[in-house]
Order: C-alpha cells, then structure tokens, then sequence
C-alpha cells in the first residue's frame, strides 16, 4: 500500500509536464532538474501539467516505482512560488496542494525546531 508521511521529502518539479510520461520518463525529468534528490531513496517527486489540474507523484517504493495520479474535475493545483527548476515542499505543504488550499495565504505559527 502506498502511504506517503512526515519523514519523507517531497520535491515539486516546476516546470509543465507532459501526463503521458511514464516512470522512465518522469525518473528522466528528475536525474536532470531535481539535483538536491536521490531517486531510489524514498523522497516524492510531484509533476503538474500545464493547465494545473492534473498532478503525478512519484516514489520509490522498496522494489520499485510507484505513481499516483489524480486528474480535478474542476479547479487548478497552485504552483509555489520558487526560483529554480524544483521546489521542496514539506509533508502539510502537500496536503494543502492536493486539498487546493492556498499555501501562500496560510499562516504558520512559531514552533520549536528539534535539534538536526
């Protein structure tokens, strides 16, 4: 079963991405734009279309690639404001994407940061 959490990293390719890319072709987009990540380390990698209301994730899950895909019937998914090819974005952050909450318009409220 796929499960996403906190303790994973998740990246978001900024650029528009064509939805028929496959697991080779989205690995493809990650080896050349996402240089902070290791492919077959369990992080997430999100691709949005060019009309913003298709979105693909994916992850390497043990013994292979696992995408999850969701197509809005309405509406759009917010593209983060970021310089660079790739953004990363953390557990709520995905959440608020794929819930359409705006994540600019949340306000945060201080908390402690755990020791690295």
């Amino acid at each position: 079963m796929l499960s996403f959490s906190s303790r994973q990293r998740y990246f978001l390719y900024r650029g528009a991405t064509d939805m028929r890319k496959g697991f080779n072709g989205l690995s493809g987009l990650v080896r050349r734009h996402v240089r902070q990540a290791e492919l077959l380390s369990g992080d997430v990698f999100i691709f949005l279309n060019k009309r913003r209301d298709r979105i693909k994730l994916l992850v390497w899950d043990r013994d292979g690639w696992v995408v999850w895909y969701k197509v809005l019937e309405r509406g759009t998914f917010e593209l983060p404001r970021a310089e660079g090819d790739s953004v990363e974005l953390s557990f709520t952050d995905l959440q608020l994407l794929l819930a359409g909450i705006e994540i600019k318009s949340v306000k945060r409220r201080k908390r402690y940061p755990p020791a690295a």
